[in-house]
């Protein structure tokens, strides 16, 4: 469908970019598992690495997809456990909603790397993988038009609950780390405010929710990557089908994989994978944002659901700060030095 509105060129820059961009993705979250599995264990990441690689392949090959994308995202609801240490560590609330929102770049930092963070934190709250993934999963779960509502309610509960667990992260590093200029350049730093705050019985559920969310995360990105390659190239594809029955979809899937993990065992840092992901999430926005748009004004396609004006000015607000994002992308990384 989009191949057809687009243009054969236009959906082959789409496929090569996001396919790219969800390699990396891939990438970060199974080095977020090893990470996880490293603060819980204290065994390097590195060893934890294929093993997180091959319980990934292990269960999107025998786990079904109602489940496997439930259980991970109920408990990734263990990161709740951010917002409630911060209520335990009893901040002075008016002081921190001043510095939100008026905030200050110190006198030793360049404002240009506070807007490289935004661009990343942009492109972090919409990656390519999120609109391949939900739109492939509402086929895989036989969604019709009474699912609608529920997916609207997913999207305005979900979103926000999201922005508040951010918040709430950078509130405890604020709290706790900031007074004693500690700067937050790993994991076991990050959590730190919770076990001062919950103890070990917040550091184990907070330990849960980090391994869940990446967890989940990565079986929704190798899925994505599957459903990218096998609905462009026409073929058989989901997990409603046997493996045997969608070969390759699940070979792509598993090489996937494979150059992930072999990417992560050369020792590259999984953080800056993250970083860089979540930037070129932000390049690649407009390959993604730009076809939906289109197609949402198809009243082949759409029938009675077509944008209407109202909907179609808001589109096209978010694709100026969208286009906007990505053209500042890459000059910010460059400028910054990837926010160093």
């Amino acid at each position: 469908m989009i191949r057809e509105r687009l243009g054969a060129r236009a959906a082959g820059a789409n496929l090569l970019a996001s396919f790219f961009i969800n390699l990396m993705t891939v990438t970060a979250e199974v080095g977020g598992i090893a990470l996880a599995l490293q603060l819980a264990s204290s065994i390097t990441y590195l060893a934890w690495v294929p093993v997180a690689g091959f319980f990934v392949w292990l269960v999107v090959w025998r786990v079904k997809f109602k489940i496997l994308e439930n259980v991970a995202g109920m408990l990734g609801l263990c990161l709740v456990a951010f917002g409630v240490a911060l209520f335990q560590l009893g901040p002075n609330w008016l002081e921190l909603a001043g510095q939100a929102l008026n905030p200050t770049v110190p006198g030793s930092e360049s404002p240009w790397t506070y807007w490289y963070y935004a661009v990343a934190l942009f492109g972090a709250a919409m990656t390519p993988y999120e609109v391949f993934f939900f739109s492939s999963g509402a086929i895989e779960e036989k969604w019709g038009p009474k699912d609608v509502a529920q997916s609207r309610i997913n999207v305005l509960v979900g979103f926000p609950l999201g922005g508040l667990l951010s918040l709430s992260i950078a509130a405890c590093a604020a709290v706790v780390l900031m007074p004693q200029g500690i700067t937050v350049s790993s994991l076991s730093q990050v959590v730190l405010p919770v076990a001062e705050a919950g103890g070990k019985i917040g550091l184990i559920v907070v330990l849960v929710g980090i391994l869940a969310a990446t967890f989940g995360a990565a079986l929704e990105t190798t899925l994505s990557s599957g459903y990218t390659l096998a609905q462009y190239f026409g073929w058989t594809w989901g997990k409603l089908h046997r493996p045997a029955e969608a070969a390759r979809f699940h070979v792509a899937m598993i090489a996937t994989l494979l150059v992930g993990v072999a990417i992560l065992a050369t020792g590259v840092d999984p953080v800056m994978v993250t970083e860089l992901s979540v930037v070129f999430s932000a390049v690649a926005l407009p390959l993604t944002y730009i076809p939906i748009l289109v197609v949402a004004n198809d009243p082949e396609y759409m029938g009675d659901a077509v944008n209407g004006r109202f909907l179609n000015g808001l589109g096209t607000i978010y694709l100026v700060i969208i286009l906007v994002a990505a053209v500042a992308a890459i000059p910010l990384m460059i400028i910054t030095g990837a926010g160093a």
